[in-house]
């Protein structure tokens, strides 16, 4: 059975220290920005639960469908994916032998990709035990990004 988008919300917050989350035209952006330093922060994760403008590549709008997004550490990238692919054109996706449109499996982000970004549509408890190592690097990437701008 998918973890809801709140349920994988709420174990973002809880288990992640200095992160907040912004809703915005669909999307749930979490960053790390603790005591709010930054207008925002650094990206860390998204929940995305519908298709945007030029984001359709995982056909979103179905029932009940959301996808998991978050940036991976280049190393992560290249080991599970054999490298970064290249940046698609605008309302493009980035080329390769992935499915964006399946349920639980984890693929590089149909658009982000090119940046490290990995995507997973309705992930299971199973499958989100699997990636919680991965989620543990995305979020050391975040505060290296965070302290990086803040010269920390």
């Amino acid at each position: 059975m998918s973890l809801t988008p709140k349920a994988l919300s709420g174990y973002i917050l809880k288990e992640f220290e200095g992160v907040s989350c912004v809703n915005s035209w669909g999307e749930t952006s979490f960053f790390f920005n603790p005591n709010d330093r930054l207008p925002r922060g650094t990206y860390f994760c998204t929940l995305k639960e519908k298709d945007g403008d030029n984001d359709k590549g995982s056909n979103i709008n179905r029932a009940d469908v959301y996808r998991f997004n978050f940036g991976l550490p280049e190393k992560q990238f290249t080991e599970l994916f054999g490298g970064k692919p290249k940046r698609p054109a605008k309302g493009q996706i980035i080329k390769g032998p992935w499915d964006f449109t399946a349920l639980n499996i984890l693929m590089p982000h149909p658009i982000y990709g090119w940046m490290g970004w990995v995507a997973i549509l309705n992930p299971t408890h199973e499958s989100f035990s699997e990636i919680k190592p991965l989620l543990s690097l995305a979020y050391l990437k975040a505060v290296k990004g965070f302290e990086k701008r803040t010269n920390d």
